[in-house]
C-alpha cells in the first residue's frame, strides 16, 4: 500500500469508523446524473455471481480457510475462526478498518471527479520494514467492524459518487470482503471493485476472485528474493509469487484502459515504487513486465519513496530516491516499448 501522486491522502469527505458521518450527501445533481449514466453502461463482474449465488459460495469457501489460515502465501495456519491471531495481526475473524473515504490521491483514471472509494484495512501479511503506513499495517490502527458494517461502507461510498470501491491491503480479509460484497450487492451496490494489494497473493485465492474483481491494483515491490526476504519479514518468495499473481490477474481482467469518460472500469494496473540504490530492482521489474505482459500494460512508476518506520536501520534505504534514479527507470521502460506509463513528471524528470 502506497500513498500515490503527491504522497498525500486528499479527501472530499473523510469518513472514519465510529464517527457516524453520512457518505450519501454532497454530490451535485449534475455529477450524480453522470455517475448513473456510467453505471448503466458498465456492470461490475461480481453482480452476475451474486445473482447466481456463486458469490456467497466463494465467500464461504474462503471463510473456511481461516480454520487454519491459508489466505495468503504465509500460510501461517492460525486458527482464526477460533479467535487466534494470524501472522498478519488480524485477530480471529474480527474485521479491523482504519478509515474509508473518497480518495483523491490515487491514480487519475480511478479518481475522476468523484474520487476513489477507498477502504483502508488494518494489518498486513507482508510487514515491510520501510512501510510508510506502518501505523495501520504493523500497529493495526483502526476500529473493529462487522461484515454488515463493511457492506454499509461500500454502499455509502457509492452514494457519495465514488467511481469504485478500492480495497486497500485486502488479502487477509478476502473472506470478509466477499461476504460483505454479497450483502451490499443485494442492497444495490453496482460500483466497480478495486483489489489494491501488495502483489503477494496466492494464485489459488486469486482464482476464487475471478469474476468478482474488476480492477487489480498490485504492487511489484522488489525483484530480488534475497532483498525481499531482508526487507519483508523473510518473504523470500515475494518476487516469484508476485510474478505468478500478476499473470493471473492479467488473465482475469486484461489491460486497463480508460473509457470515454477517462475512468478505468476494468483491467490490471501495476504500481512500482523506485527505491534508493536500486533495492527494488526497478530495471529488472520493467524488463519482466515487457517480456511477459502486453506493452500497453498500465504501470505507475512511483517516485515518492521516503524512509519510514525501520528503514533507518538499513543505510541503503535510509534516504529518499534521487531524480537520476527515477529517470533511469522511466527511460528504460520507454526503451523496452512500454507505452502505458503513469510517470511523475516535472521535478522528477527535469532535474
Amino acid at each position: 500500500m502506497y500513498l500515490t501522486a503527491a504522497g498525500v491522502i486528499m479527501t472530499l469527505s473523510v469518513i472514519y469508523i465510529g464517527m457516524g458521518i453520512s457518505a450519501t450527501t454532497g454530490a451535485s445533481p449534475e455529477y450524480s446524473s453522470e455517475r448513473e449514466i456510467a453505471a448503466s453502461v458498465f456492470e461490475p463482474a461480481y453482480l452476475k455471481l451474486h445473482r447466481t449465488g456463486e458469490l456467497k459460495q466463494r465467500a464461504d469457501r474462503l471463510w473456511q480457510l481461516m480454520e487454519k489460515c491459508d489466505l495468503c502465501p504465509r500460510s501461517c495456519g492460525a486458527e482464526r475462526i477460533k479467535g487466534r491471531t494470524g501472522f498478519c495481526g488480524a485477530s480471529g475473524t474480527r474485521l479491523n478498518v482504519s478509515s474509508f473515504h473518497a480518495h483523491y490521491g490515487e491514480e487519475r483514471p480511478l479518481v475522476g471527479r468523484g474520487g476513489s472509494g477507498t477502504i483502508f484495512f488494518a494489518h498486513c501479511n507482508l510487514k515491510c520494514s520501510f512501510c510508510q503506513n506502518y501505523d495501520i499495517s504493523h500497529l493495526g490502527r483502526g476500529s473493529t467492524t462487522t461484515v454488515e458494517g463493511l457492506a454499509e461502507m461500500m454502499l455509502r461510498l457509492q452514494g457519495r459518487g465514488c467511481h469504485n470501491i478500492n480495497l486497500v491491503t485486502p488479502t487477509h480479509y478476502s473472506a470478509h470482503i466477499l461476504k460483505a460484497l454479497d450483502i451490499a450487492a443485494s442492497k444495490g451496490l453496482r460500483t466497480p471493485l478495486v483489489y489494491n494489494t501488495s502483489g503477494w497473493e496466492s494464485v489459488e485465492i486469486l482464482r476464487e476472485l475471478d469474476g468478482i474483481v474488476d480492477i487489480y491494483l498490485p504492487d511489484f515491490k522488489i525483484f530480488d528474493p534475497e532483498k525481499s526476504g531482508k526487507y519483508m519479514a523473510g518473504a523470500v518468495s515475494y518476487p516469484e509469487i508476485t510474478k505468478k499473481a500478476i499473470l493471473e490477474m492479467h488473465r482475469q481482467v486484461g489491460v486497463a484502459k480508460p473509457e470515454s469518460d477517462g475512468i478505468i472500469y476494468r483491467g490490471l494496473m501495476i504500481r512500482h515504487l523506485v527505491m534508493p540504490n536500486d533495492v527494488s530492482g526497478s530495471l529488472k521489474v520493467m524488463e519482466w513486465i515487457a517480456e511477459n505482459l502486453p506493452k500497453d500494460t498500465y504501470i505507475n512508476i512511483m517516485a515518492q519513496y521516503r524512509p519510514a518506520y525501520k528503514a533507518y536501520d538499513h543505510p541503503e534505504i535510509s534516504r529518499p530516491v534521487r531524480g537520476e534514479e527515477y529517470r533511469s527507470v522511466v527511460e528504460r521502460a520507454r526503451e523496452l516499448g512500454l507505452t502505458n506509463l503513469d510517470v511523475q513528471e516535472f521535478r522528477w524528470m527535469r532535474q
